[in-house]
């Protein structure tokens, strides 16, 4: 029945087949970039500079962004975000047709991370406009599971468009499916943001006040839900450790082990069909297991994976492991955002996805450009061992922690409320009970 509720919803379903054709772009630009950038300057660290560059942007708009996506259309947001990522990618291959310029890369990815940062929060407050409360779980798994089948097939064909045209073709590509995106958006309508009632000159005010103290507000929603408080300072490290890791599976492949671009985006697909797995298992696990046992086995898994990869000079073993810890990784987002969603009332969802990204992501630029500066000098089996090694304490710590109950959800304190002064949290939520019922789930972009 819930199935069919969803293929019923024309919104949800046109945002689905819209969001999958371009995150078939996406994975072309996952390959493209760090090839480009390999292709220009032969290193590794450049690699995980920019990434480290494209990181530092995003956290700066986590900082605003989610009081923009509770405060602004969530549509016209979508849409913005899609057509400057049209632009500054598209710039990437007309300027690499007249000359390479390493440094306009630098630029563009900083400035795309900007709008890459809002349009996910955003993206995350929409899926909770487009269906019902206990549809997010079905929701997220379908949009992640289409999502990975993109990921699949992105990498394998970027990696056959930048061997037989070059990485800037793939690129033009990925600049092509924000533009598909865009046109999608156009047909579509978000149920209106749920908010508290006030006054019309109150409701100025609160407005103007959001915009302020956004970050602020989901900050101290967070702290005060200590599932989410737990998660927040455990996907810190995580995030740490995982942001530069697809740099770091390109150059262990290309240097490590001497592939071909082809064989780099075949590998890479691999990875996608573990997420495509995690996606569809994760319902169904999640029932069975419960949040904390998905959440814990998820990392551990990632763990495990690395720890073989880094120790492995077999390309076939590589491939399967990197399947692996794409499995772990997904599923573990899946339950995670799903989580955050059930539990955060709409009108501050945004603005606590917001501070939840960028605080857990606060450190993963120095991380992606450490993981890579280490690899290119001494080689990818150390830096992955410590990886692991990461990893693994990070299951350790979450086993004491909320994290590991079976249903978080159901006994997630709630924040006090708030002073009357304060217009944007001054009515409490709902209890946990009245809010989220069945499974949890997290995903993407």
């Amino acid at each position: 029945m819930l199935a069919r509720s969803l293929r019923s919803n024309r919104d949800f379903s046109v945002f689905w087949a819209v969001q999958a054709l371009s995150e078939v772009g996406n994975a072309f630009s996952l390959v493209a970039l760090p090839l480009l950038v390999l292709h220009t300057t032969g290193s590794a660290a450049q690699m995980g500079l920019l990434t480290a560059v494209a990181g530092a942007a995003s956290l700066l708009t986590g900082l605003v962004g989610g009081a923009w996506a509770d405060r602004f259309d969530r549509r016209r947001l979508l849409m913005l975000c899609d057509a400057a990522r049209l632009v500054l990618y598209g710039a990437i291959p007309v300027c690499w047709a007249v000359s390479p310029q390493v440094w306009l890369l630098y630029v563009v990815m900083a400035l795309a991370s900007v709008f890459e940062m809002l349009f996910k929060i955003t993206y995350v407050t929409a899926v909770a406009n487009l269906v019902d409360r206990d549809q997010i779980v079905a929701a997220n798994s379908r949009l992640e599971a289409t999502n990975a089948i993109a990921y699949i097939a992105g990498p394998a064909l970027a990696g056959v468009v930048s061997a037989l045209l070059g990485p800037t073709a793939a690129v033009a590509i990925n600049a092509g499916s924000f533009g598909i995106s865009l046109v999608g958006l156009v047909f579509i309508r978000l149920r209106p943001t749920t908010r508290p009632s006030v006054g019309e000159a109150e409701g100025t005010a609160a407005r103007a006040h959001d915009l302020r103290t956004g970050f602020r507000t989901g900050v101290a929603f967070l702290w005060r839900t200590p599932v989410l408080r737990a998660l927040t300072v455990l996907l810190t490290v995580t995030t740490f450790l995982s942001l530069g890791m697809t740099d770091v599976f390109i150059y262990h492949l290309r240097h490590g082990l001497g592939q071909d671009e082809r064989t780099v985006g075949y590998v890479l697909a691999l990875g996608g069909v573990g997420t495509c797995v995690a996606a569809a298992a994760t319902a169904r696990l999640r029932r069975s297991w419960g949040f904390g046992r998905c959440w814990l086995g998820a990392i551990g898994l990632c763990s495990a994976s690395v720890l073989v990869l880094g120790g492995t000079g077999n390309v076939s073993v590589a491939a399967v492991t990197i399947c692996l810890y794409s499995f772990g990784m997904a599923l573990g987002g899946i339950c995670s955002m799903s989580l955050r969603q059930q539990i955060t009332p709409d009108h501050l969802l945004g603005r606590v996805t917001s501070a939840f990204w960028t605080i857990h992501g606060s450190l993963a630029p120095l991380g992606a450009a450490l993981l890579t500066a280490l690899a290119g000098r001494f080689g990818t089996r150390g830096p992955l061992t410590g990886v692991a090694v990461g990893f693994l304490a990070v299951v350790a710590a979450a086993a004491f922690t909320p994290v590991r109950q079976r249903h978080p959800e159901q006994t997630a304190v709630q924040p006090a409320p708030a002073r009357p002064t304060d217009p944007t949290v001054s009515r409490s939520p709902a209890a946990p009970s009245e809010r989220s019922h069945g499974d949890d789930t997290e995903a993407r972009r």
